[in-house]
């Protein structure tokens, strides 16, 4: 800019000038000369052409040649940063770059020289302008000379310049124009005055005493039938509406308004009848949608700023567009020489009542809008219904013709004529539009029932409901209405179905609308009609089917609404008599899959409407209490079979061969075909979602299948599906908890995925270029990157996941181990993470102490599973290698002492060690915490190297107190010697139970019992377990030396025992291959209740295998039985599983929904936790007296009480559960946690009352898995 020339000046004049009179009427409109300078400010935003105008251009240019190159070359410096460090994003990158250049010398030196040709610029365009006001003067003397009409327009000026325009617009001028606007003056006259008006600023206009009568003026001036000077105030009215402020538009909308109501109240005006349709072309019908447009406009635009001013002036626009559309003309006569009322021509422009939305979208002008509609305009609601009625019952009547309502041309661009009939349906359409959006608000629903003219019951809510219900399959199809790629569609079925859809996803208004009776009866009409195959509903199309199933499914996905279809507001879940909506549907859907309805055959809609109400069982099937219901109907079978049809029809389909398109050498029927074929995938993994359903999922033999098809778009990081709300994290826990499960994860790749994202998040970060920028040093153990892996582990790894992936299996153990060596399965993860037990391991991990802490928090975990724990110290000797890990970590002192470093790695270990090697519930055994303290000894708690533990881990509470045999529990004895009568005993000794335990609870400890038994040879499992059960029985003080073999003895003759009730089965799964592949902690139990007493022992053993209460509480007693249907043993699942966990789910839902929910959300199972309470028979999280408490409870009242006891430990948890899941890590506490200050017998009345609501379904379900084949 140093060589600024007088031909630079004169462009940037130039430039300047083309900018500020683009922008002049802009700038003229704004009232003040801060608001002019905003407008300048945000032209950016206000203005599509901002970035076309040559000083724009030309300041870009500038800037560009300034600070162009020392910008690249600062981007690409942080670029490159980015590359070595974390990315910060794209937004701090250009705020970073933009805050280095602001502060650069180029920068300011730029800006000052811009600023100096500027003020250059600038000082020579305000000369010129001072030039051309004086020479304006001249002409305005003259002007008044020659005409006494003193005004100016825009156009009067011989320069260029914006500013010449005259910035006041006097009282007496505005009243001249008022005079010449007279209808009595001449046509020449009215159209400068209106076009003087067009001209002048707003703000002028705005501030003369004569403004209301202006606007009467206005209205009058509307009806004049010249349509050049209709256009003039028509184009006024919209710059006012552009331009001013809203009580100036509300005076110009407000006249408009009241001018159609007397025009469409006239009797002397050409309106348009049904009969006679609406020509677009005819000059009348042109000027009266001009108005309407312009109101419908304003309409559109006033809700964004109408709640900064006065609620009266909404309330004067509200009022007066109701009340123009509230006018209706004479009802009496026939619908043909119907003349067409307001809200005709206002549906034309605005079909879908876009206008209406956002009226009723702020609660500030909802409100007044529905108090409005309430006290003075209901006509307006009433009109609408009426209309909808009109429509259904002309689609009643009249439903084979398909030229009804839709006409063939409705979707041609150039369309010029709407006949009545498609003047009816386009009201229809908004008034159904508007009853929607009215259905949405309390308010709104409270305006009915409404009362019609023309019929004797008032429409409630759910007739309303019925009618837009009906109307889906009772309506004709219609084409699009617009020819545009993506257009709308305006069929009756899909307007309906969006409206439904609205309703369905406001809780309390489907509460109201959608959840009655009623309304699901006509969803289920249709069906009903096609099940029985009537001609009841021939017009009820593939199209309209899958309407009602889109809506029945969103209806199923809410707790309530799956309620309805379940039980009916009758409570009536019988598919016998009057079966409800779920089992016609169930019913329905079977007979589409095995193409059962001949009405579809050969359709190619068909699968479609398959996976639309499959999807509607789907969200019931996915519930326990939906699944209790569906069962009958075999659709895990049905969906298997269609699958593995269709997967022979997708193998068939030909390979792209290269070099061609690919979307011609695949056919778009071969695509149906994958995408039907994956589509059945996901319903059939969908019944993996509660444990029974994964039994059904497993007999159809597809698990594999469907877990790979989870993997595939857990992968691709795919939606799950528009019901489901916290993806595959709950299916995946459910998977994990049996073997199969476990299997097919490891076989789709799963958990390689798994643990090769932890990998790359713990040991190599996102990538290996983070050298010179390495990552912060982690404060938590388990740092945030790394918890959604730690979690996933840990929802993984069950028992029966743990035996099949690791099973006698050895670990690499290997010399030498590479850095860039992945682990990719479970058995690496221990190698490598948790038994650190060589130089070579350690030296291969990068974060050493940060990766070992990790292994040893998931160790800890694990072992919380006593079975887990037992298998990895038989196959691993897990407690070894810590403890040799400890003794390394001991410091020499002076004079021979030795003392433990105290560092992240031997606190962790200390914990691990104190939990494997110790026993006992929450006041039995003292946990060391795994983190330091504050003060002068950070960590008072006993370090150790060798298997004694430090006596300060024993806990001083629990010590055998001998107790006199009291006199309850003794008549509890007593029973089992005197009674003639069967069932009059039974009775007798469950009320002497829940006597004795509501009054004195610690009377049943196993102390006045005794029993023996014989040999066999047992697992290392088991030998561990021995070990571990005579260990803490001594510390009860309830077992003496030589209870070790006495164990032994039990545990060999029970193996033996129950070795001849199993069935020979062939198996790759590993907990098939012979012996129950856990440890039997009910029989180590009973050993303890006995006090070591063998003999004893057998005897109970032998009796109580023949209760019922065995197959629960005694899980190896149906380890592959006989007794079982083949292919649940073939399964791997065990009843406590299929039928204990998921009646807990079920009844946790109903009674404890808060938990249910917080489960759900942490993508963990109360089927998973509750499957490894029970398995150790509570051992480690209940103290010795409440774990004989729960035993003698499942004895006593049956086995259903377990499954009573779990829900009570549940809701006993809840604020603790709650707590976790905002926390997210709600499965480690429950694995972890001891069930602190839980006692069985504080919920005995409330496990009486759940006995009283669910035992009969209960008991009965679990007599039935001995002949169980579902």
């Amino acid at each position: 800019m140093a060589n600024f020339s007088s031909e630079d000046e004169a462009r940037l004049q130039s430039m300047l000038r083309q900018l500020l009179q683009s922008v002049k009427e802009k700038i003229t409109g704004a009232p003040s000369l801060e608001c002019a300078e905003e407008i300048l400010l945000h032209l950016e935003e206000t203005d599509e052409n901002f970035h076309n105008y040559e000083f724009v251009k030309y300041l870009r240019q500038y800037i560009y040649s300034t600070l162009g190159a020392m910008i690249e070359e600062e981007m690409e410096k942080c670029t490159s940063d980015q590359n070595q460090g974390e990315g910060s994003g794209y937004d701090t990158l250009v705020q970073h770059v933009t805050k280095v250049t602001q502060e650069s010398k180029e920068y300011k030196e730029m800006m000052h020289s811009l600023k100096n040709v500027m003020m250059v610029v600038v000082e020579s365009l305000i000369s010129k302008f001072e030039e051309d006001q004086i020479r304006n003067k001249e002409v305005q003397k003259k002007t008044v000379k020659e005409k006494c009409s003193n005004y100016c327009t825009d156009n009067c000026s011989d320069s260029d310049s914006s500013f010449n325009q005259s910035y006041k617009f006097s009282q007496g001028k505005l009243q001249l124009l008022l005079e010449q606007l007279d209808p009595g003056q001449p046509k020449e006259v009215r159209l400068e005055a209106i076009q003087t008006l067009c001209s002048a600023p707003p703000s002028d206009i705005l501030n003369c005493e004569n403004w209301t009568t202006l606007c009467e003026k206005l209205t009058i001036c509307l009806s004049d039938p010249d349509p050049a000077f209709n256009d003039r105030i028509l184009k006024f009215c919209a710059q006012t509406f552009t331009l001013s402020p809203l009580h100036m538009t509300k005076e110009i909308y407000t006249s408009l308004a009241r001018h159609l109501e007397l025009y469409f109240l006239s009797g002397e005006n050409h309106i348009p009848t049904l009969l006679t349709g609406v020509d677009v072309t005819h000059p009348n019908v042109i000027h009266l949608l001009k108005k309407v447009r312009l109101l419908n406009e304003y309409q559109k635009e006033v809700p964004s700023f109408w709640i900064r001013h006065p609620e009266k002036y909404m309330e004067e626009i509200v009022g007066s567009t109701l009340s123009l559309l509230s006018i209706q003309h004479d009802q009496s006569l026939l619908v043909s020489q119907k003349i067409l009322d307001p809200i005709y021509f206002l549906a034309l422009l605005d079909v879908k009542a876009v206008w209406f939305k956002k009226w009723m979208h702020a609660y500030y002008s909802r409100t007044v809008v529905l108090r409005l509609l309430e006290k003075k305009y209901k006509s307006v609601i009433t009109s609408s219904v009426q209309q909808c009625i009109q429509y259904f019952e002309s689609c009643e009547n009249m439903r084979s013709d398909e030229n009804l309502i839709c006409p063939k041309h409705c979707g041609n661009k150039q369309k010029t004529f709407y006949s009545g009939q498609e003047l009816q349906y386009i009201y229809f359409v908004h008034s159904l539009c508007l009853l929607g959006r009215l259905l949405i608000y309390t308010q709104g629903r409270k305006l009915f029932p409404v009362k019609l003219n023309n019929r004797k019951d008032s429409v409630s809510l759910t007739d309303l409901l019925v009618l837009f219900t009906r109307l889906i399959y009772y309506s004709p199809s219609c084409p699009k209405m617009t020819a545009t790629a993506h257009a709308e569609d305006y069929s009756p079925a899909s307007l309906v179905t969006e409206v439904l859809r609205i309703l369905c996803d406001q809780k309390e208004c489907a509460t109201e609308c959608l959840y009655k009776s009623p309304v699901i009866d006509a969803f289920l009409e249709p069906i009903h009609n096609l099940m029985k195959e009537t001609e009841a509903a021939p017009n009820c199309s593939e199209t309209a089917l899958i309407h009602i199933a889109d809506v029945l499914a969103r209806i199923a996905s809410v707790e309530e609404g799956l309620f309805l279809l379940l039980y009916g507001e009758s409570m009536n879940s019988s598919k016998d008599e009057n079966p409800t909506g779920a089992h016609l549907i169930a019913q329905f859907s079977k007979k589409l899959l095995d193409e059962d309805i001949s009405v579809f055959s050969g359709s190619e809609m068909l699968p479609v409407v398959k996976g639309a109400f499959i999807s509607v069982c789907r969200q019931m099937y996915s519930t326990c209490e939906g699944l209790q219901v569906l069962i009958p109907y075999n659709l895990h079978d049905s969906i298997a079979k269609a699958w593995k049809k269709t997967s022979l029809l997708s193998e068939r389909i030909p390979t792209p061969v290269k070099g061609s398109d690919s979307v011609s050498s695949v056919s778009q029927e071969s695509q149906n075909i994958v995408a039907w074929e994956e589509n059945l995938l996901d319903d059939l993994l969908n019944f993996a979602a509660t444990p029974r359903g994964l039994l059904l999922l497993q007999k159809t033999g597809s698990i594999n299948d469907c877990v790979t098809f989870m993997f595939n778009q857990y992968a691709k990081k795919l939606q799950v599906s528009r019901h489901k709300k916290f993806g595959y994290g709950v299916v995946v826990t459910q998977v994990a908890s049996t073997s199969a499960g476990a299997a097919a994860l490891r076989n789709s790749g799963f958990i390689n995925a798994l643990i090769t994202e932890l990998w790359a998040i713990l040991e190599c970060g996102r990538d290996d270029v983070r050298v010179t920028h390495p990552r912060p040093t982690p404060v938590d153990p388990i740092d945030r990157s790394c918890q959604k892996s730690f979690l996933g582990l840990v929802n993984l790894l069950s028992y029966p996941a743990v035996y099949e992936l690791i099973g006698n299996q050895d670990i690499p153990n290997k010399s030498e181990y590479s850095l860039r060596e992945v682990p990719t399965c479970i058995i690496d993860i221990i190698d490598r993470l948790i038994i650190l037990n060589s130089e070579a391991k350690i030296r291969s991990l990068f974060n050493y102490e940060q990766s070992h802490i990790f292994g040893l928090r998931l160790l800890n975990v694990l072992c919380c599973d006593l079975d887990t724990l037992l298998l990895l110290e038989s196959q691993y000797q897990v407690s070894a290698v810590l403890l040799n890990a400890q003794e390394e970590n001991v410091l020499e002192i002076d004079g021979g002492q030795r003392d433990f470093i105290i560092d992240g790695l031997s606190v962790e270990r200390n914990h691990v060690l104190v939990r494997i090697n110790l026993i006992g519930g929450p006041l039995e055994r003292i946990l060391p915490p795994r983190a330091l303290q504050k003060g002068n000894d950070p960590y008072p708690w006993p370090m150790f190297s060798s298997c004694s533990l430090p006596n300060s881990y024993l806990s001083q509470v629990t010590k055998r107190v001998d107790l006199k045999q009291d006199n309850d529990i003794g008549n509890l004895l007593s029973l089992f010697k005197i009674s003639d009568k069967q069932a009059e005993w039974v009775e007798n000794c469950r009320v002497q139970f829940c006597q004795t335990m509501r009054t004195k609870p610690s009377i049943i400890s196993g102390e006045a019992i005794d029993a023996n038994v014989k040999n066999e040879s047992l697992s290392s499992v088991q030998q561990l377990g021995i070990k571990m059960t005579v260990r803490y029985g001594k510390f009860l003080n309830l077992l003496k030396d030589g209870a070790e073999n006495d164990l032994t003895l039990v545990l060999k003759h029970s193996e033996r025992f129950l070795k001849q009730q199993q069935a020979a089965i062939k198996s790759s799964l590993r907990c098939l291959q012979g012996r129950y592949p856990g440890h039997d902690w009910f029989v180590s139990s009973l050993f303890l209740i006995m006090l070591g007493d063998k003999e004893k022992t057998l005897i109970f053993l032998q009796k109580f295998s023949r209760l019922l209460t065995s197959a629960f509480l005694w899980l190896p007693r149906l380890h592959i039985s006989k007794y079982l249907p083949t292919d649940i043993s073939e399964s791997g699942i065990h009843p406590i599983y299929f039928c204990g966990a998921h009646y807990i789910e079920m009844l946790l839902k109903t009674e404890v929904p808060l938990v249910f929910s917080a489960f759900h959300m942490s993508g963990f199972t109360p089927s998973q936790i509750c499957q490894q309470w029970i398995t150790q028979c509570f051992w480690n999280y209940l103290d010795w007296i409440e774990i004989c408490h729960y035993i003698a409870t499942c004895i006593f009242l049956g086995p259903d009480y377990q499954i009573y006891i779990c829900i009570c430990i549940l809701k006993h948890l809840q604020q603790d559960i709650l707590k976790h899941s905002q926390s997210q890590d709600l499965q480690v506490f429950l694995k972890e946690e001891a069930l602190h200050g839980f006692r069985v017998s504080d919920y005995f009345e409330y496990m009486e009352n759940l006995e009283q609501n669910y035992r009969p379904m209960l008991l009965q379900d679990m007599k039935n898995i001995r002949v169980q084949s579902t």
